[in-house]
């Protein structure tokens, strides 16, 4: 019989060797999509693991909003090479396309174009390492990873490249990073970040009033599109004593399309339509014969309360780091993204045109071989651009493929301004609408633009 704490032999696994496994992406949005065109190139065996039904499942949650940026900067080199061998024939550089734009025209003839190595529909419920805990540390690195489906099918793999996303985690109404109380109670009535006010979900909304408690660009996207709803008092609620973070830096914003946004939103409220309250820590929800109590306790215990028909909590996610617990994490404490990586996208030192390029050595962990990429990879800091994340796509595959001068030559050519051209917002509102909005255009007309100080400006990533 062996003894818990005496001296014994240690008895190590042999395993078939890691490299003919393959390695699995998890998640098949943009980012995911461009480590497997890296690996493609490389000639490494892959296999993509997407939960949704189709490539940029989470996007199409989002079809109808315009993104900042236009597809110059949001398609991956790799992915682009790769198409265009094909046939495939890149949109307009300049245009700001939708999130079903970026899917029909990009996404999904980069996930054709990978076959089978693509399975949609299937979710992954745990990672860890064959015949490996979190603890057992002898012969470690040389197991497989083991990946355990939801139908449980486990698969194994040789190293695990999580682009997963944070879209399916969102963060509670309440205040304090803690559900409000009574929030489970209405939940049929919260609505998260970028309903489609002006399409599919319109019904939902008019002639309701709308309680939005968010300060980001997901928050302002969704309060322009419903100011344009008649009969539809409109309320938004924010944390801060001051809107100025949200309305950005108008003119002198480094993406047209996102400074527009908050100037906008500015005149929207300048002129009543939109009520503002600020100073709001949403503390209590409960369900009143005129609609939804919505109480509200800042730190002093000053209440505010304001009855809504309806609310939309655009107030961020948070990274699920569960399906990896049995792997060894170093996540910062604060933001929940690799140590290494905190400083160099904090929120409170950082907008997404100043964080610096980063790749493989500030995305690993202590447990070799596995790395989150993407918007996961950056935790609970809204800092993030496709663009950044293709290039950590493309430095972690080099470092896979062990080209370790690639992986370690970071580059990212995404200046603080000049991201887009002066005109372009201007030029496609003419064409479509508002640029950073509903698919169609958010204002028939245009609204009285209020000049915002550009020294009040924020976080450029909501």
């Amino acid at each position: 019989m062996s003894e818990c704490c005496g001296s014994a032999a240690v008895e190590i696994e042999q395993f078939a060797p890691r490299t003919g496994l393959p390695v699995v992406v998890i998640g098949a949005g943009p980012v995911g999509l461009a480590a497997a065109a890296h690996l493609a190139e490389r000639g490494l065996d892959f296999l993509v693991l997407e939960a949704g039904e189709q490539a940029g499942a989470s996007i199409a949650q989002w079809g109808h909003v315009r993104l900042f940026s236009p597809w110059k900067y949001d398609i991956d080199a790799a992915a682009r090479r790769l198409l265009e061998a094909e046939g495939w024939t890149a949109p307009d550089p300049d245009w700001l396309p939708t999130g079903a734009e970026l899917i029909s025209d990009y996404l999904e003839p980069l996930a054709k174009l990978f076959g089978d190595r693509v399975r949609t529909g299937v979710k992954v419920t745990a990672v860890s390492r064959l015949g490996y805990d979190r603890v057992r540390t002898t012969g470690r690195e040389q197991a497989p990873f083991l990946i355990r489906l939801d139908d449980g099918t486990e698969l194994q793999a040789r190293t695990i490249i999580d682009a997963s996303g944070t879209y399916a985690s969102p963060n509670v109404l309440g205040a304090s990073g803690l559900p409000a109380h009574g929030e489970h109670t209405v939940a049929e009535l919260i609505d998260h970040a970028l309903p489609d006010v002006l399409g599919s979900d319109r019904d939902r909304y008019e002639g309701r009033h709308v309680l939005v408690v968010g300060a980001g660009h997901s928050a302002a996207t969704t309060l322009l599109a419903l100011a344009q709803l008649e009969n539809t008092p409109v309320t938004w609620a924010i944390r801060a004593a001051s809107a100025s973070r949200t309305y950005g830096g108008g003119d002198a914003d480094a993406l047209p399309a996102r400074g527009a946004l908050g100037t906008r939103l500015h005149a929207l409220v300048t002129s009543g339509r939109i009520r503002l309250l600020t100073g709001f820590f949403t503390h209590r929800v409960q369900r009143t014969d005129a609609g939804v109590e919505v109480i509200s306790r800042d730190p002093s215990g000053h209440e505010q309360t304001v009855i809504a028909d309806r609310i939309v909590s655009a107030t961020g996610y948070r990274p699920d780091h569960s399906i990896a617990s049995e792997l060894r994490l170093d996540l910062d404490p604060v933001l929940g993204s690799t140590r290494a990586l905190a400083p160099l996208i904090d929120p409170n030192q950082h907008s997404c045109g100043t964080v610096p390029a980063h790749g493989v050595d500030e995305l690993s962990h202590p447990e070799p071989g596995y790395y989150a990429i993407g918007v996961k990879s950056y935790g609970r800091a809204p800092t993030f651009l496709m663009a950044t994340g293709y290039e950590q796509a493309r430095s972690v595959v080099a470092a896979v493929a062990g080209d370790w001068e690639a992986a370690r030559d970071v580059q990212l050519d995404l200046p603080e301004t000049g991201v887009c051209s002066s005109n372009l917002a201007e030029a496609q509102e003419q064409r479509v609408g508002l640029a950073t909005g509903i698919s169609g255009g958010l204002l028939s007309t245009p609204l009285p633009l209020v000049t915002v100080p550009a020294s009040e400006g924020g976080s450029c990533c909501g």
